[in-house]
């Protein structure tokens, strides 16, 4: 089976996406025919919006790169299909590069390591690492991950429109040359 083959078996069916629950409310709009040709603008487009969706947010990928591909009139499958750009085994070191990246821009420091709050007893130095552990994670890395996850999903969604339309130009023109060669 060939490389395309593959991957045109992994990209979800134009069935698969009209009947899953969370797009239903697209289902009117699902069945314009520029949502699912395979042409170089609209796939450029939909990985494209599907890479910007998959970076920026955690949740709720694909039906928001779905809702975006609509409204621009990219191809739906390619959103839907790119957006697992982010999965369990890429998850953890591109939001570590995007949160570094985050404190870099914004300035702030990247701690070492959390500090544990001033205590009495050993009962309150437990309990305030359960409750500092969580909260304080997650307020001390929220505006360097969001900075650093914008402009992460920003560049990388104009990188891979501008490759897809690059490498489909070039390869159109390979074509072009080959069936001009007598």
């Amino acid at each position: 089976m060939k490389l395309r083959e593959r991957l045109r078996a992994l990209i979800p069916s134009r069935e698969q996406i009209h009947n899953n629950r969370w797009l239903g409310w697209l289902a009117p709009s699902l069945g314009h025919p520029k949502l699912w040709h395979w042409s170089r603008r609209g796939v450029a487009l939909g990985v494209a919006l599907g890479v910007f969706f998959g970076l920026l947010i955690p949740i709720a990928q694909i039906p928001l790169s779905v809702g975006a591909a609509v409204l621009l009139r990219a191809n739906v499958p390619a959103a839907a299909a790119s957006t697992l750009i982010t999965n369990p085994l890429t998850f953890g070191p591109i939001y570590f590069a995007a949160y570094h990246l985050g404190a870099w821009v914004t300035g702030e420091q990247v701690p070492a390591k959390l500090e544990v709050f001033d205590v009495a007893t050993l009962e309150e130095v437990e309990a305030a690492a359960e409750n500092a552990s969580l909260w304080h994670r997650i307020a001390a890395v929220g505006k360097p991950l969001l900075v650093g996850l914008a402009i992460t999903a920003t560049f990388m969604g104009f990188l891979t429109y501008g490759l897809i339309t690059l490498v489909w130009r070039l390869r159109a023109l390979a074509k072009r040359r080959q069936r001009r060669r007598p």
